[in-house]
């Protein structure tokens, strides 16, 4: 039985250089859950399980199917409220905005053969089997970025500023403007990954 991987078969999507670049990307399928606060606190991590819950559930029940596939990279979609701190610059909001007041939306992508009904059995079969009552936040999600600038991200969160810092300047350089919300892909397990050697890509949407 052959198995889907995306992050084989769509690298521009899950792969970024350590120089920021531009790249333009098509529609993408998901399954999300929203939250707001420290990514360190219990319900980040309780969102996290429901989502993967989720996800491995939906796996499985293609597996049986044959039509099996990797589950993908954990996603995050970044924001705060602007009317409150409205002239932030990029690289200073990791910092400066406290870890409280972050939005944020946890994605896993999807294959085009999963259905949004199979969603919505996956999360009720979670919720009363696994007793993961969060999943039924889980929801699909569509997302085009289109016109995206990117970095590769090595080392710990801690240090990211200094890579928006280059994203900004990137930016400023080819005059381009924010269009959308902050996205990272977390390559690497930060759960189990030290922290010097975690991979994340940096995206900023732009027109």
């Amino acid at each position: 039985m052959q198995k889907l991987d995306l992050t084989k078969t769509d690298k521009t999507y899950y792969s970024a250089k350590s120089v920021p670049q531009l790249v333009n990307l098509q529609p993408a399928r998901y399954i999300s859950i929203q939250g707001k606060g420290d990514p360190d606190g219990l319900a980040f991590g309780t969102n996290v399980q429901a989502l993967y819950a989720t996800a491995y559930l939906l796996k499985f029940v293609h597996k049986a199917n044959g039509n099996d596939f990797t589950v993908p990279k954990l996603e995050g979609l970044w924001w705060y409220d602007k009317e409150l701190q409205p002239l932030m610059e990029l690289a200073n909001t990791p910092v400066a905005i406290p870890r409280e007041q972050w939005h944020y939306r946890l994605l896993i992508r999807l294959p085009d053969f999963v259905t949004t009904d199979e969603i919505l059995t996956a999360t009720a079969k979670v919720v009363s089997e696994k007793q993961l009552s969060q999943a039924q936040n889980v929801k699909y999600f569509e997302l085009h970025e289109g016109k995206c600038i990117q970095i590769m991200h090595t080392g710990p969160f801690s240090e990211e500023p200094r890579t928006l810092a280059i994203i900004a300047s990137f930016a400023k350089q080819h005059q381009l403007e924010q269009n959308g919300y902050h996205h990272e892909i977390y390559l690497s397990d930060f759960r189990k990954t030290p922290s010097e050697k975690l991979r994340t890509i940096l995206r900023e949407p732009v027109k």
